[in-house]
């Protein structure tokens, strides 16, 4: 039987909740993967797909950026990647007749996850100013569209370009190029709201804004701390590397506000004993901190480091690396010996043993890595939290040696790939003197908008024109009613996209979507089958191979897409042949090889078997590329977050079947939710000192200081073990929450991380739809 998009959208009426997980995998991953895929694609197609899933000659998965390891198992996938697949090679098709049936107004109230569930986009769609439905259009016509609204512009700055992960190094170094040739770095992307605190730290205090580890160091760690990630939903395939490094000897300690089960145990799915025997314990350490502690606890266990140091001199530090290679040591040094536990222990909720436990397993370990996610990035101070991490590393010298480093783990599969060819607001003169000289022009200098200015751009009518490369930035971003308002201000908004979701339903005054090739796709071009590239986590570049035929005739690939706007807009400007690019991808690659650094020899070095690593300073020969050309141990002042009596702190979180805003199915199994998504779960101590029952329907206030209280109406509060006082919901329908200028200081990363809540009884019922926002 043919699978069906559904007709009705879901409603929390029929939520159950069960007791979490205590491990990861084993067969359910299997199953929960498998059934889907050979239900919507049949057992061929899916043997067929399944079995190319980054393998060399294959396809690299849509999901996660988690490195490839050398030795490739048949099946080199997780769970979510096989959903991912499932996802992008459904035979669902969103037909004309679907466009006919209904209209953008009916569409506002379906989910994101009811919008996914309707195919794949199959030709080119077009809305016209004060047209409440999409008509097909046909593909020279669409350039048309978006060529003429570009160059009526008074300023390129009125252009923004927004580029999600998942869009490969070919499509985004085309993007970036066009949009400086038009004249501005308007080059918002889904890493300002991610990892965007990671690259302003690490920038400053080791010289790069990425890994400094390898694969192969997971294996040597000694020890491995991992903060603020769920690998076990996120990540799923690290699992694997956790293992390996547990049998190798490492000690693994979290840091987290709520026991994933990634991170207690994890079923190997690959092995006999994954399916027959007990699980794999993860976590030797398991610390539940506070929401918003994580920088008072690193400050307590540099301190005990230090302080250990000052009793055995000469046995703790390594100080030969600190004085060849560091500054400000002492003044970190000064800085920590004031810590006070009492604050600590207050901020992060963990006895000072707990904290003894963590610095003594630092301290007796030779090769430490830290690991991280958005469970540090997206608080008020997560540049200074990750400088912490970093100030911890220094002091051991666990930067620049096998199985030891920083590793923070990005969540989309090419997002790092994006930044490393240009798809960034304020990219440094040295890339943009390279591209001006290779492409013949002078790019623009300024800084341009990241994705919240650029929000905020659009509500003050500055931006005209909203291009969005992949994703789905209304689905993604904080203040979900100020970012839908400001988007319906513009003047035309283009999406390319495989699926529907949010930023189609929510328009521009004329908008267009383009129906893009998926990485499962093969993508011909006139000069034959082409591949594209992708970046990973620790900095390796490996080539991707289309494997099945486009869904319709009508799709095309994002670099084709790119291209043919590039020439409908600037022509033959400075002598791009941006029709020639479409036709053979090499030619992009050649130039990437004279821009971009580390990529010299594109060409060859991606036809590699497995491709090849860029350089990494820190990681290579311990060169660190800062103002003072020295890592830099810093100070960082503490700043306690606040929650008044009666308030809960919220984080938002992904379920285990979502990937960022993609709802592949309305359960959380780990967490032990199925058929519903509008939870919020909260200590049971909590609820019992609020006077709410376990199961309640309650409305979900968020206070700001300088701005109105905004709420969720008819959320289930669930028993759940956080820390006290912490509570967590699901992004992206706790996103509303947020205001647009709550954000991190530095990096404008949205803060979606310790928000102050507070829950009041709901007459609000089971919703249907999207949840009720005031």
């Amino acid at each position: 039987m043919s699978p069906r998009a559904p007709r009705d959208d879901f409603s929390d009426a029929d939520l159950e909740v069960s007791e979490p997980k205590r491990y990861a995998a084993g067969i359910g991953g299997v199953l929960h993967s498998m059934e889907p895929a050979i239900k919507q694609m049949g057992l061929a197609r899916t043997a067929k797909l399944m079995t190319k899933i980054n393998h060399r000659g294959g396809f690299d998965c849509m999901s996660c950026a988690w490195p490839d390891p050398d030795h490739r198992k048949i099946a080199e996938f997780c769970e979510n990647g096989g959903k991912a697949v499932t996802w992008e090679a459904t035979p669902l098709k969103v037909e004309r007749s679907f466009w006919r049936e209904h209209s953008l107004s009916s569409l506002e109230d379906r989910t994101e996850y009811w919008l996914g569930m309707q195919g794949r986009l199959v030709e080119p769609v077009y809305k016209a100013k004060g047209a409440d439905h999409y008509e097909p259009i046909d593909w020279e016509e669409a350039y048309r569209i978006v060529a003429e609204h570009l160059r009526a512009l008074d300023d390129p700055n009125e252009a923004a370009f927004y580029t999600s992960g998942r869009a490969s190094n070919e499509a985004a170094f085309l993007y970036q190029l066009f949009a400086r040739v038009l004249g501005t770095n308007n080059l918002p992307d889904c890493s300002n709201m991610c990892h965007e605190s990671t690259g302003t730290a690490m920038l400053q205090t080791v010289g790069i804004g990425k890994s400094t580890v390898s694969y192969s160091d997971f294996a040597q760690a000694d020890l491995i701390i991992i903060m603020g990630q769920n690998p076990g939903t996120n990540h799923p395939r690290m699992l694997t590397a956790l293992q390996e490094a547990k049998e190798n000897g490492a000690r693994i300690v979290a840091v987290n506000p709520l026991p994933e089960a990634g991170l207690i145990g994890y079923k190997d799915p690959q092995r006999i004993r994954g399916y027959l025997g007990k699980p794999t314990r993860i976590a030797d350490q398991f610390i539940k901190v506070r929401l918003g502690g994580d920088m008072a606890l690193l400050q307590a266990v540099s301190k005990r480091v230090l302080e250990a140091e000052r009793l055995n001199p000469g046995t703790v530090l390594d100080r030969e690396f600190i004085e060849r290679y560091c500054d400000g040591f002492e003044a970190f040094a000064e800085h920590v010996a004031r810590v006070d536990e009492r604050a600590v222990e207050q901020a992060t909720g963990v006895p000072a043993a707990e904290l003894d436990e963590l610095a003594e397993r630092y301290i007796s370990s030779d090769r430490v890595i830290v690991c991280w996610a958005m469970g540090i990035t997206q608080h008020r101070k997560a540049v200074d939290t990750i400088k912490e991490i970093i100030n911890l590393l220094l002091l051991r010298g666990n930067i620049g040696r096998p199985g030891a480093g920083a590793s923070p783990i990005r969540g989309h599969s090419n997002v790092q790939g994006d930044r490393t060819m240009g798809v960034w607001e304020q990219m440094p003169d040295s890339f943009l003197d390279a591209l001006g000289e290779e492409f013949g022009f002078e790019p623009p200098r300024d800084h341009g908008v990241d994705a919240v200015h650029g929000i905020r751009a659009l509500d003050e009518g500055r931006i005209k024109v909203w291009m969005g490369l992949g994703g789905n930035l209304l689905g993604a971003i904080s203040d979900t009613s100020l970012a839908e308002s400001a988007m319906r201000k513009t003047r035309l908004s283009v999406q390319l996209s495989t699926k529907l979701n949010r930023s189609h339903v929510v328009t521009g005054e004329e908008a267009l979507i383009l129906p893009v090739l998926g990485r499962t796709e093969v993508d011909m071009q006139a000069s034959g089958p082409q591949y594209v590239t992708v970046e990973d986590s620790v900095c390796a570049v490996h080539a991707s191979h289309g494997q099945i035929e486009p869904i319709s005739d009508r799709v095309r690939s994002e670099t084709a897409i790119v291209a043919g706007i590039g020439h409908a807009t600037l022509g033959d400007r400075h002598g791009i042949d941006w029709l020639g690019f479409a036709d053979d991808y090499d030619l992009i690659r050649d130039r990437i090889s004279r821009v971009v650094p580390g990529c010299e020899n594109y060409n060859e070095k991606t036809r590699r078997r497995d491709g090849f690593v860029l350089p990494n300073g820190p990681r290579d020969a311990r060169r660190f590329d800062t103002e003072t050309g020295r890592a830099r141990i810093t100070v960082n002042e503490l700043e306690p977050v606040e929650c008044p009596p009666g308030r809960l702190l919220l984080q938002t979180v992904r379920s285990h079947d979502q990937f960022n805003t993609t709802i592949y199915s309305l359960n959380d199994r780990y967490r032990g939710i199925k058929k519903g998504r509008y939870v919020i779960f909260v200590h049971p101590d909590d609820l019992e000192e609020l006077g709410i029952e376990d199961g309640q329907t309650v409305d979900v206030f968020s206070e700001w200081r300088d701005q109105p209280d905004r709420v969720l109406r008819g959320f289930r509060a669930v028993a759940f073990p956080t820390p006290r006082g912490c509570a967590a919901a699901y992004f992206p329908e706790a996103n509303v929450l947020v205001p647009l200028d709550s954000t991190a200081l530095e990096s404008n990363t949205p803060v979606s991380k310790a928000v102050v809540i507070r829950l009041e009884p709901s007459s609000a019922p089971a919703g249907v739809g999207r949840p009720a926002v005031v």
